[in-house]
């Protein structure tokens, strides 16, 4: 018993506060959620035959204001809605909807005409009665299912059924004779409108499948299905043939030019990158060049050192003007040996030779 405790407790919490799912508020503009009248069937709906009624009681309609206020749960508005239902499409279901939601408490009865009925009435349908028969029992809106339904209904037939009312729309179905089939019942006060969808009905589906009668033979023919069973002819099979191969060698082509957009496009977006990364790399390598080699270059600064070392290397500073000079005493006179001639001089000395002889002479005269 504890856990209903704590979901109560959280259910008034939730209340006090008047927040709704994940903490939001009524002012986040978050809509409530909607209670669901049914959660969804597990079974198609059954036939009318296979329904057990009760015709005990008395067979007295509820006026259209009743079925508004809402009946009570053991008397629904048994309202009835009738058609051919080939093709079943969403324009089906959305009346069978509206029909359904017509009143609080609806119980909806469906009527679907038979293939003899419909042949004669109305024209050839896509569908045979069977398949049109199993297509309304599976739609969720669907209570029961009534075969072989009358293209004029009767005072009898809805006091069999023990009908409300007929849902239909507006619109008058002019059909076997009549300007509007439907005219007694709305005379009656029995009839309650529904809106059409537009943009969608049996009608169309077929002239859609008529226009593109060749894209579908080519795709059933592709599929397997022989040309006896599509109606075409031998011409037209082959003719559908080579379409379907003219068809795949387009398909490569364009897949070819799609894949060599790529290509290319991959490309140049390379080439772009290839370009940018060359261009920083030689805006970084003119910038090192210049460094080392422009006019103010480290090349140069090394140069000049060098140059300045080379230059006192081979002319070394002279010693200042002001320094004490030292007379140089005259180197002795040198004699050849057995000979009384001098050494050729060169004639820068020449004159001091010339003096050493004749000192020489004069002190040989002497002697």
């Amino acid at each position: 018993m504890e856990p209903p405790t704590s979901s109560r407790l959280n259910s008034r919490k939730r209340r006090k506060d008047g927040s709704g799912p994940n903490g939001a508020t009524e002012l986040d503009g978050i809509p409530p959620k909607m209670s669901r009248r049914s959660l969804g069937l597990r079974e198609p709906a059954p036939f009318s035959d296979e329904v057990e009624m009760d015709y005990s009681k008395p067979y007295i309609r509820v006026t259209y204001e009743e079925a508004l206020r809402g009946t009570p749960l053991d008397r629904p508005v048994r309202v009835y809605a009738d058609g051919i239902f080939d093709l079943f499409h969403s324009g089906h279901a959305r009346a069978l909807m509206q029909a359904k939601n017509l009143f609080p408490n609806t119980y909806l009865i469906v009527g679907v005409c038979s293939d003899e009925l419909t042949h004669n009435f109305k024209g050839f349908t896509v569908m045979n009665e069977n398949e049109r028969y199993d297509a309304v029992q599976h739609c969720r809106y669907v209570d029961e299912v009534v075969r072989n339904a009358p293209w004029t209904l009767t005072p009898e037939f809805l006091a069999e059924h023990r009908i409300d009312f007929v849902a239909h729309d507006d619109i008058p179905y002019s059909s076997a004779g009549s300007d509007d089939v439907y005219k007694h019942i709305k005379e009656a006060g029995m009839f309650a409108p529904t809106q059409r969808t537009e943009g969608i009905s049996t009608s169309d589906i077929i002239t859609r499948i008529v226009r593109d009668y060749d894209v579908y033979a080519r795709r059933n023919l592709q599929r397997g299905y022989t040309a006896k069973e599509l109606n075409v002819s031998f011409i037209n099979e082959k003719k559908y043939h080579l379409q379907e191969r003219v068809d795949k060698v387009k398909k490569r082509v364009k897949d070819v030019e799609e894949k060599s957009k790529e290509f290319v496009q991959k490309v140049e977006e390379k080439s772009i990158d290839l370009i940018q990364k060359w261009e920083e790399k030689s805006r970084e390598f003119i910038g090192n060049f210049l460094e080392m080699f422009g006019p103010e270059g480290a090349l140069k600064h090394m140069l000049k050192e060098g140059k300045g070392r080379m230059l006192q290397a081979i002319s070394p500073k002279q010693s200042p003007s002001s320094s004490p000079t030292h007379d140089r005493s005259p180197s002795p006179s040198f004699r050849w040996p057995f000979s009384t001639k001098t050494p050729p001089s060169s004639p820068a000395n020449r004159s001091r030779n010339e003096s050493a002889v004749t000192y020489d002479i004069s002190e040989d005269e002497e002697d």
